[in-house]
């Protein structure tokens, strides 16, 4: 979701140095294509540790083997297209070794080098190994240290040459340890268990997961108090062991400052809508996001103004897709004799994060109504905006919102209809949905966040 641009400002200021206590953060999914909402936070973790005095190392993910022989060449082979996916090698040889022997020996990672040479052409894998003071990489560290939790039942053994950080932090539930450091593990919510008809998720891996961080681990992060909540009866986790920190968003000054006026310049060159007379979706088309019932409610609700789902392809989202491009939302309109078509659902895929930002900005409301969610990213950054919001009761959608949204019941299609109704229709509640929204985000903002990085490390370290 346009990671880079929230990537830029967690770089380390050139010549800049920060002295210990040291912090290695798993970072996997900051290489993922298009980012993710845990690329999100660990860009925003990085922020908080490193404004509270943490010298920050990452842990970044290569299928590509480093010799360490030449660093420019262990550099080249990271960034090089190739590395964006498995050999064949390691799909049908490899990965079936390390599914029967682990890692006995554990993973150690190797320091990547950065020259400078490489040209910067925005791709999140090279803007990731320059956030850090010194990035590292472990090979396929997601896939073999699962293996080998599912062999031996315990974590793997993570050795980072020449040092150990004083807190080795995973955003996700990784099975890796590293031996003299206090250990913590982040785990955003439970939805393969609570919602098992929603994801793919290998559900024995998970709960065995979920239970034996929670009982080895230093510490346990969450990110709302209905996921901690769940947490706590899923793993038996005493209380004093987890910490929920919530999230934070980062909005660049620059994207904040936009007037109306820009923003209606930017939506109408840039997508052809009109300013506040469009509604908004932002999330992948996947089960948990509730696409289908959203659509079937906007289109009771008979609104004139457009819904727009942005977001990209998740998976078992035929059905969704088949309902954005249903004919019924199709019109028809004449003018100075030329006959245009128009849908009133459409789909965007992936965005830059500017142009997201800008999507969100100008629509009338966002439409979030979730099954689940361990946070909700998109209401936060909707709110801190100004963009009304009609969301969820589910999971922690009602923390996050407060009074400041309209809330309902995901699965009831016809309360769902009234609140957009409701919203498209009244120019006042929309005004004061603006407000509230706000005011609530502030309780989410990147220096309280801060704050509460800062007491769970000082608990944790001393």
């Amino acid at each position: 979701m346009g990671l880079c641009s929230i990537i830029q400002n967690s770089k380390l200021a050139e010549g800049e140095t920060l002295s210990n206590p040291s912090v290695l953060i798993e970072a996997y999914n900051l290489g993922l294509h298009g980012g993710t909402g845990i690329a999100t936070y660990i860009a925003n973790l990085l922020r908080a540790v490193r404004a509270n005095g943490y010298s920050v190392d990452g842990l970044l993910h290569s299928y590509a083997s480093l010799q360490q022989k030449e660093a420019i060449v262990d550099e080249v082979r990271f960034h090089d297209l190739r590395n964006s996916r498995p050999s064949k090698f390691v799909t049908r040889v490899e990965s079936n070794w390390r599914r029967g022997i682990g890692l006995p020996l554990g993973i150690r990672a190797q320091q990547l080098m950065r020259s400078g040479m490489i040209v910067d052409s925005g791709a999140a894998g090279l803007a990731a190994t320059r956030m850090f003071d010194h990035a590292y990489v472990g090979r396929m560290f997601m896939e073999f240290s699962r293996f080998h939790f599912n062999r031996y039942g315990v974590a793997a053994r993570l050795s980072i040459p020449g040092r150990v950080p004083n807190l080795f932090h995973a955003t996700q539930m990784v099975p890796l340890r590293v031996v003299g450091a206090a250990n913590v593990y982040t785990i955003h919510d439970l939805v393969p268990i609570l919602l098992p008809y929603t994801t793919l998720d290998d559900k024995r891996f998970f709960l065995s997961a979920v239970r034996h961080l929670c009982k080895k681990a230093d510490h346990i992060v969450t990110v709302s108090e209905k996921s901690k909540a769940d947490i706590i009866a899923l793993a038996g986790i005493e209380e004093k062991r987890i910490t929920n920190t919530f999230q934070a968003i980062s909005i660049p000054d620059n994207l904040l400052a936009i007037t109306d006026d820009e923003v209606a310049l930017r939506v109408r060159n840039l997508f052809g809508l009109e300013f506040q007379e469009y509604f908004l979706f932002c999330g992948a088309l996947e089960p948990k996001k509730n696409v289908s019932r959203l659509i079937n409610a906007y289109a009771a609700s008979g609104s004139k103004h457009p819904l727009v789902i942005a977001g990209p392809l998740g998976w078992e989202y035929q059905a969704d897709l088949d309902r954005i491009n249903d004919d019924r939302f199709t019109n028809w309109t004449m003018s100075n004799n030329t006959i245009s078509r128009h849908r009133k659902v459409r789909h965007l895929n992936y965005l830059p994060y500017a142009h997201l930002i800008v999507l969100m900005r100008g629509a009338r409301a966002l439409l979030f109504p979730s099954l689940y969610e361990g946070f909700g990213l998109p209401v936060l950054e909707a709110m801190t905006l100004g963009t009304p919001v009609i969301t969820s009761t589910a999971g922690s959608l009602r923390e996050v919102t407060g009074d400041a949204g309209i809330l309902v019941d995901p699965l009831d299609t016809d309360a769902l209809q009234k609140a957009i109704e409701d919203v498209d229709a009244d120019e006042a509640l929309r005004a004061e949905l603006s407000r509230r929204g706000r005011n609530q985000s502030k309780k989410f903002s990147a220096e309280a966040y801060q704050r509460r990085v800062a007491d769970l490390y000082k608990s944790i370290l001393g």
